[in-house]
């Protein structure tokens, strides 16, 4: 498949469940459209570009490893996305690699993941939580700052006081969010 194919297939992809899942069986099965999916994720004036949000979140809720040879493309570009609707995958996949990163027994990652990544994903997770965002960002950002702060100790104060600035101001969900992440901070 071409970037041109590719493109064109993700207009039939939608918010579903089903239509994101098959965009994935389709990356997955051919680990060579990870890039071409990636430039078109970050040409983010491009409509399209949110559909292959979609598509490149549900491939590393599949698997993430497939996807690490680009994650240096993945990061240096991640603070480019500016629509809402590629916000949120975007973080969730910021979300999925911390948590593959701080598993104990995936060496793999590590190998792939450096400082420098570690910190590009800390900027961009700590703008997504200040900024005006919906909660679903800024509770994958949470979550990946919380795991970051321990191997970086200055983040968990930053943390903890941004959380409690905008505990009052925040909705439901991010109320619990945040009381759940500061309860793990203490």
């Amino acid at each position: 498949m071409t970037k041109e194919e590719l493109y064109n297939s993700l207009n039939f992809i939608d918010h579903t469940r089903e239509k994101r899942g098959e965009m994935a069986k389709i990356i997955l099965a051919n680990p060579e459209l990870i890039r071409p999916l990636m430039e078109i994720v970050f040409m983010v004036d491009d409509p399209i570009s949110t559909k292959a949000c979609w598509g490149l979140e549900f491939s590393a809720k599949h698997d993430i490893h497939p996807i690490l040879p680009h994650i240096d493309y993945f990061i240096k570009n991640i603070h480019t996305i500016k629509h809402e609707s590629s916000i949120r995958p975007m973080a969730k996949m910021c979300e999925l690699m911390m948590l593959e990163y701080f598993k104990k027994n995936d060496s793999d990652i590590q190998e792939y993941i450096n400082t420098k990544h570690l910190e590009q994903i800390t900027t961009a997770c700590f703008d997504w939580l200040i900024g005006d965002h919906k909660v679903a960002a800024k509770a994958h950002s949470m979550t990946c700052l919380l795991l970051i702060g321990s191997k970086f100790p200055w983040i968990h104060p930053e943390l903890k006081m941004v959380l409690e600035q905008n505990y009052a101001d925040g909705s439901a969900a991010y109320k619990a969010r945040a009381r759940h992440t500061l309860a793990k901070l203490k």
